[in-house]
């Protein structure tokens, strides 16, 4: 198998992991964060949609330019916006080629700032880093009186499926 078969693959298997991951956020809670330094709940849920949505960018032009952005005040906008990107992201990848994978792209952050490297570099960062924001949004989940959904095995509070 292939890195680009690979990462289809577990995209398809970690998206909806995702999902229950945003839908277990607790309502009234969503201003919950940790320390001071860390994001909110809302926040964290919004970087989930955002980096979707930067792949298909990177997908459709070539280039990301990041802007960190407000989140809404609602998780239905968030969540919907995660489906829809992450949806557009699984689209495009079905379509895409070995050619395609290894070809470059741009990140640009602010001014001037930025790196190049391949579609496959990015897709595999944003995933890698999109599951690290996944986790840390799942030890927010208790404090905020919610329950944490199982997602590679049982959780204390879901036996899985």
């Amino acid at each position: 198998m292939n890195s680009l078969d690979l990462c289809r693959q577990l995209r398809e298997r970690e998206m909806p992991k995702f999902v229950k991951v945003l839908k277990a956020i607790p309502d009234g809670k969503r201003d919950y964060k940790p320390d001071p330094k860390s994001r909110t709940a809302l926040e964290l849920a919004w970087l989930l949609a955002m980096s979707e949505g930067a792949l298909v960018s990177l997908l459709d032009t070539g280039t990301v330019n990041w802007k960190d952005t407000k989140a809404p005040i609602d998780l239905a906008p968030i969540l919907a916006a995660f489906e829809k990107n992450s949806s557009a992201v699984d689209e495009r990848l079905k379509k895409l080629d070995e050619a395609g994978w290894a070809k470059k792209g741009k990140f640009l952050f602010g001014e001037g700032a930025g790196w190049e490297d391949t579609y496959e570099q990015f897709v595999w960062g944003f995933l890698c880093d999109s599951i690290h924001h996944r986790g840390q949004l799942t030890t927010y989940l208790r404090a905020m009186g919610g329950k944490v959904p199982s997602i590679y095995g049982p959780s204390a509070d879901d036996a899985g499926q």
